[in-house]
């Protein structure tokens, strides 16, 4: 007998109206010229043209008037003149290097989802989560954006309101690393040499960028180092520190108005696929999620970590094994290893151990193509669920016309190389519905939750729209071979 899996009919579709500011950017002689142009203008001239702007864009953005300021002080290094603007001018200065991006006008897609960290206020068989979905916009920039719900016992999902407007976090300016990670990291890239070691020498167990900077400028003025040596390595740690960067969003936002746009320069061209899960490690958990930033021509693997999705914290993923898409954490270590699913190759499962969440050499494949539905690819669909059956991981394969369909397998609790059975057809595949979109002929998630008897399945129509359905676990299990 076929899984029966039923759909809730509920569709999270992108909405073209949540903006979010961005960076006007251009060439340095041009902002010269527009910088120019506006300080030539009388103060009623700058009273009026700003009283424009505010007017027609400040009630689609929270805190219109701080970015503007702030995008000022980007560009203020291009004033002509030591004379400070009075405040309406630099307002509108930085309005001039500012504009709307409509991150979700294209898509809302590639569902992760596991429980809120704030349960209070709930009814008995009640349960909030949130899910973050990737939301993609103008030149198919992916961002990570979140909404929140409940689920009650028999699987009756409501949705949250959504908030009108988005903002993207700041930077947190003083993030602390670690002197040894930071090492290693540059030692697999293979930076060693006597004036890296010199500069890390410098720097306390854990340094902030700008105690990296005041070691570099110090050794960099020592004649016994090789200049273009120099140039390369410094290079390197600038972009390293630039890939692992801490960012914080106001604790009076809520949730919906958040959105993890590209950072780092790893990230320029999006930040795709998080795969968040809930990681236990003794008596406390906190939120990791692993993704793939493109720069427009790598992709490479990266790790998300939270407590409370207020802040975040975002760190390069290291070693021989950290290659293609589909990475995905347990949430336990295993023998007092950390253990991840990867799909290095492009179309088999492998699982990794490590005794670090940022470096992963070792991969033992357990699962190739098999069935019809699968032979183009296989991967996961999230992170391992924990059953007393097994490890359950929600899997995709593609088939004949690139159609893509959901499935499963069941891996052994103690040791996850041994795969104890696989769905020989698909549970879910596109039906009418959902075959038409960005990409057509598309189910896809980056992972579920166990709610009772039932494996919740949030999951992708076509790249354009998110959905939700359920599956009885026993049920899905009993179609395992």
């Amino acid at each position: 007998m076929a899984v029966i899996v039923k759909r809730t009919g509920i569709v999270l579709s992108p909405d073209p109206r949540r903006v979010v500011f961005r960076p006007f950017q251009m060439e340095t002689h041009r902002i010269v010229k527009i910088i120019s142009r506006v300080m030539s203008l009388q103060n009623a001239q700058v009273d009026s043209e700003l009283a424009i702007v505010m007017r027609e864009f400040h009630g689609r953005h929270l805190n219109a008037h701080r970015y503007f300021l702030r995008r000022f002080a980007q560009v203020r290094e291009h004033l002509l003149t030591d004379r400070e603007p009075c405040e309406n001018r630099s307002l509108l200065i930085g309005a001039y290097f500012t504009m709307e991006y409509s991150l979700e006008s294209a898509a809302l897609f590639n569902p992760s989802m596991v429980w809120h960290p704030d349960q209070t206020g709930m009814n008995i068989g009640q349960r909030r989560f949130i899910i973050s979905m990737r939301a993609t916009g103008e030149g198919h920039l992916s961002s990570i954006t979140f909404r929140s719900g409940v689920i009650d016992e028999a699987c009756n999902i409501g949705m949250d309101p959504v908030s009108q407007y988005v903002a993207a976090p700041e930077l947190v300016p003083d993030a602390a690393y670690e002197v040894e990670l930071f090492r290693r990291k540059l030692g697999e890239l293979g930076i060693k040499s006597d004036f890296v070691e010199s500069v890390l020498s410098e720097c306390e167990s854990k340094f902030t960028a700008a105690e990296l900077e005041k070691a570099i400028a110090w050794h960099t003025s020592q004649s016994n180092f090789d200049l273009v040596e120099i140039d390369v390595h410094l290079r390197a740690m600038r972009a390293l520190i630039a890939c692992n960067y801490s960012i914080q969003f106001d604790k009076d936002q809520k949730l919906s108005e958040r959105v993890m746009m590209p950072t780092s320069p790893s990230e320029r061209n999006g930040i795709e696929d998080a795969r968040f899960v809930e990681f236990h490690d003794g008596e406390s958990s906190r939120f990791l999620a692993t993704y793939s930033a493109y720069d427009g021509q790598i992709v490479l693997p990266q790790m998300i970590e939270t407590k409370d999705f207020e802040s975040f914290s975002v760190n390069t993923l290291n070693g021989t094994a950290v290659q293609n898409k589909g990475f995905a954490l347990f949430p336990r270590k295993i023998d007092n290893q950390f253990v991840m699913l990867g799909r290095q190759d492009g179309e088999n499962i492998y699982v990794m151990f490590s005794n670090s969440l940022h470096f992963w050499h070792e991969k033992t494949r357990i699962l190739q193509p098999t069935f019809p539905w699968e032979f183009v690819q296989l991967g996961n669909c999230g992170s391992p669920i924990e059953t007393e059956a097994g490890w359950l991981v929600l899997s995709h394969g593609v088939g004949p016309m690139r159609r893509y369909s959901l499935g499963a397998f069941l891996l052994d609790l103690k040791d996850p190389t041994k795969v104890l059975g696989r769905t020989q057809e698909p549970i879910l595949t596109p039906d009418q519905n959902e075959r038409e979109g960005y990409v057509p002929n598309v189910v896809y998630s980056c992972g579920g939750l166990v709610n009772g008897s039932r494996l919740v399945i949030p999951y992708a129509m076509s790249d354009y729209a998110s959905s939700f359905a359920t599956v009885d676990i026993d049920e899905l299990l009993s179609e395992m071979k």
